[in-house]
């Protein structure tokens, strides 16, 4: 389905908002349609998560991720209370504490400019969730060098090693990897999934043995909150319907780190490339943190309760990035085993009905084209390709009464939608605008001019800076599935310089 990204909307402008491909194999139908895509992913139990396609991702454990059914409300009830305000908090300050750091070590490259915004926004997104996770804080240029004892690797190298090969582990058993006539560097990476279990097992035990679970982390929260409900409920079930086993609370951490690693950090470096590339949205952003900071009177106040709400254009950006540049460009699904299922999609050509059932029948796969749905003109206008930010708020002026436009339920599904909407879309948002925030509110950044290209770098000053802003847009249209996600080929083919206001 990478080619979704490529296509955009033009295939169902060919097709319609639903198309099959029949193949040997089976057929798998392809849906960009919003009532038809909200239908499908509200409807959890008819359009099931493809076993084929999600049993690869429990690496260290099933998660809420991967199950269905039943099981998956038991680790949704117990997951749940994980993604909660002290979480977000937590987030505001270590993402605003990263992305200082980040930003500083970008200002001390002058004029040169860096290459490694893709490189540097995932280490800030896996510093985060490390952070969140387990309540490990690393600086952002050094990170950790120290090795816990009875380890060979650091917790976060381990992690990085693990999420960077997630590919691996849907080929090769774990187990496999460490076997002697492996290639070392299959065995290296066996011996990540070692070491990061390891490293699991022993902060488990760490929170287990604290009293009263008073620590502020995703791992904290999970065992709490399964260990409450073992607690409650010890005596009048199935033992194996209590809480979550050991393997459980592992797979949903990796799963948290996997679902928020390479998604937001991937967001995140193609916003700030963006902004680089449409300096007036880029001055749009900034005049909003100086009214937001200005109406601290002098307070210096940067809580996530006092500033967060009022991002709003911070915000719009991310959604604006997340229509065209989002990490997913699909949501798989499939119809479950036991019956056909109906969708219904518009029927424009009848005017007796304004829609037409389509029967699909049990055991079909079936894509949510996302690209094509925030690609579609009759739903985004004419303008539906442009990167607009703007679209998103209504007003212009007072900032603190923009409001967001309603969309139709099924038209931006970034994180999916219904039931299993993604339990961290409010973790990836405070993110998100929290490093805007720190990188609009004091710097500028502008594309470095690629010298020797063209007339042989004779343009004018302004010449030079659109052609560059011009190079920076091409290299974000460059862009293409990689292992799972969406990401630029070349994301250093365009240096970024940020300067100090």
């Amino acid at each position: 389905m990478g080619w979704s990204f490529q296509d955009k909307h033009k295939l169902h402008d060919k097709l319609g908002p639903l198309f099959t491909l029949v193949t040997p194999a089976g057929n798998e139908v392809t849906v960009a349609d919003p009532q038809a895509a909200h239908a499908v992913l509200a409807r959890r139990k008819d359009y099931i998560k493809p076993a084929i396609m999600y049993e690869q991702l429990n690496v260290f454990g099933r998660n809420l991720n991967t199950v269905n059914g039943e099981e998956w409300q038991r680790h949704r009830r117990l997951t749940a209370p994980s993604f909660n305000e002290k979480i977000s908090s937590l987030v505001w300050d270590e993402a605003g504490r990263q992305a200082h750091d980040m930003i500083s070590s970008w200002t001390q490259q002058g004029e040169r400019g860096t290459k490694d915004t893709v490189a540097d926004t995932a280490t800030l997104a896996l510093h985060v969730l490390t952070n969140a996770a387990f309540g490990a804080a690393y600086p952002f240029s050094e990170g950790v060098t120290k090795v816990s004892p009875g380890h060979e690797m650091t917790y976060r190298d381990s992690l990085s090693l693990c999420l960077s090969n997630i590919i691996t582990f849907a080929i090769l058993p774990k187990k496999s990897l460490s076997l002697s006539f492996m290639p070392r560097k299959l065995q290296r990476v066996g011996q990540a999934a070692r070491e990061f279990q390891q490293y699991m097992a022993e902060m488990l035990a760490s929170d287990r043995a604290s009293t009263k679970y008073e620590r502020t982390n995703l791992m904290s929260a999970l065992v709490r909150a399964s260990d409450e409900d073992a607690d409650s409920k010890a005596g009048g079930q199935d033992s194996s319907k209590l809480g979550l086993t050991d393997d459980e609370i592992f797979g949903n951490i990796f799963a948290y780190n996997l679902a928020g690693h390479e998604t937001t950090a991937n967001t995140v470096a193609f916003a700030l490339c963006l902004l680089a590339a449409y300096p007036k949205y880029q001055e749009w952003v900034r005049e909003e943190i100086r009214h937001v900071t200005a109406s601290d009177e002098g307070k210096g106040e940067q809580s996530y309760e006092q500033i967060f709400p009022r991002l709003q254009r911070c915000l719009a950006v991310m959604y604006e990035t997340l229509r065209l540049y989002g990490s997913v460009v699909f949501i798989p699904r499939a119809t479950a085993s036991s019956s056909p299922q109906t969708i219904s999609l518009p029927n424009p050509n009848n005017k007796k009905t304004e829609t037409r059932d389509v029967i699909i029948p049990p055991s079909t796969a079936v894509n949510i084209n996302v690209q094509a749905l925030h690609t579609d003109p009759q739903l985004w206008g004419p303008d539906a390709l442009e990167w607009r930010p703007t679209r998103w708020l209504q007003k212009s002026s007072p900032h603190d009464k923009e409001s967001f436009i309603s969309t139709v339920e099924g038209q931006f599904i970034p994180w999916a939608d219904g039931p299993r909407v993604c339990p961290g879309q409010k973790f990836a948002q405070v993110e998100f605008v929290r490093v805007m925030f720190a990188a609009l509110g004091g710097y500028r950044v502008v594309p470095v001019p690629v010298v020797g290209q063209g007339d042989g770098g004779r343009d004018g000053e302004g010449e030079g800076e659109e052609r560059a802003r011009g190079e920076v847009r091409a290299m974000v249209e460059d862009s293409g599935i990689q292992a799972i996600t969406l990401q630029m080929r070349e994301p250093g083919r365009v240096r970024l310089k940020w300067v100090a206001l």
